[in-house]
């Protein structure tokens, strides 16, 4: 909005309104403006949570040291998807559809994850979505964007092609181009691409839900994802890096550093009211969003087989659920750790949530400096 009024309008007019036009400087005042916003509507936001008493509820099987933050307030999500999506639509040119894909997919995300906080709260208890509804939602939602992705190939403007980590030349492409030809069955040739990105987004979306169980957590790990995602989303849209370090140029891609650096400063928003012992929880509307932010950003520029690293300490905490419930079953009850996911086991363990916490923000911080290294290492 401010982009098309200051660059697009003004600048005719006064010279001076070029600077507009400069996406790293609208991707710094992007960031700046989601975390005022955070920093500012904060505490309105937490003193209406408690208003309207919407606490956390804790389960009883968990540490019993987390049966003090029953009644925190919770949702705050609400507040990070504010602090995102409205710097975005100030600083963003609001032409380019991937921009709108990322922006819908996150709202429909948060609203997934804001029902479920919302049945949460009326129900006085902490299931709120059965497992079956939110996946079902979730793949919805992530159907939406993967068919919208099918219809920018179309149309030239995305690829289907995997950019594999290390591997300069391969990029094995995800539609059967045999079928593509077919009359009556050239959208089978898309199945599977949809089907993968439908398990990408909703892995990470849940990846970052489970993450979300220590104060501070989720959010500054979501900090240091989103931080490499800003970069690679500019390297990935500037025509000197990306030829450079080899990348799939996407001129379109380079917009939605203003998206990731507006989720860098929501996230650091949060984070001071989120920081041990935590003012606010950010709930379901905000884990999901967040990780469904992520998972589309990493989709839309080409780099889904770098989320184990940009996100690596969510995808740990996402296979620590998974090997214990299988451990479970498959084992006559037998566990592989204390309790899942990770960071709870660590607890039992001994250490303290602070040292939890701040040692799993170094691990996404080393998990993050190597995916970036992998732009050039091809």
């Amino acid at each position: 909005m401010l982009y098309w009024l200051l660059y697009q309008k003004l600048f005719p007019y006064f010279r001076l309104f070029r600077i507009f036009r400069y996406l790293t400087f609208r991707t710094v005042f992007a960031s700046l403006t989601a975390l005022l916003i955070g920093l500012i509507i904060g505490p309105y936001v937490i003193e209406r949570l408690r208003e309207f008493q919407i606490g956390q509820y804790i389960r009883e099987e968990g540490p019993q040291s987390h049966q003090k933050k029953k009644g925190t307030p919770t949702m705050g999500g609400v507040l990070i998807c504010i602090s995102i999506l409205v710097p975005t639509l100030l600083w963003s040119d609001l032409s380019n559809p991937l921009v709108w894909i990322t922006i819908l997919s996150t709202f429909f995300f948060a609203a997934i994850g804001f029902a479920d906080d919302y049945i949460k709260v009326v129900h006085k208890r902490n299931l709120g979505l059965t497992s079956k509804q939110k996946f079902a939602l979730q793949l919805l939602v992530s159907l939406g964007v993967a068919l919208a992705l099918c219809v920018l190939q179309h149309k030239g403007f995305y690829s289907t092609r995997l950019v594999v980590p290390f591997i300069k030349r391969w990029r094995p492409d995800l539609i059967i181009g045999a079928l593509m030809h077919n009359h009556s069955l050239w959208w089978l040739g898309f199945a599977p691409f949809v089907i993968f990105v439908m398990l990408v987004l909703t892995f990470s979306s849940n990846a970052v839900n489970l993450t979300d169980g220590l104060d501070g957590l989720a959010i500054g790990c979501t900090i240091i994802a989103a931080g490499a995602l800003t970069v690679l989303t500019y390297v990935s849209g500037h025509a000197v890096f990306s030829d450079y370090l080899e990348l799939s140029r996407m001129p379109l891609a380079g917009e939605l550093s203003i998206f990731c650096g507006s989720m860098v400063g929501a996230s650091i928003g949060f984070l001071w009211y989120n920081a041990h012992p935590a003012e606010v929880f950010m709930g379901d509307v905000g884990s999901l969003a967040l990780g469904g932010a992520i998972g589309t950003v990493a989709v839309l520029i080409k780099q889904e087989l770098l989320l184990p690293f940009i996100g690596g300490v969510f995808i740990l905490e996402a296979l620590s659920v998974m090997l214990q419930v299988g451990s479970y079953k498959l084992r006559n009850g037998k566990r592989i750790f204390k309790m899942a996911p990770l960071h709870h086991h660590f607890e039992l363990l001994g250490w303290s949530e602070s040292k939890v916490i701040a040692r799993f923000w170094i691990a996404a911080l080393v998990f993050a400096l190597f995916a970036l290294t992998t732009l050039k290492l091809r």
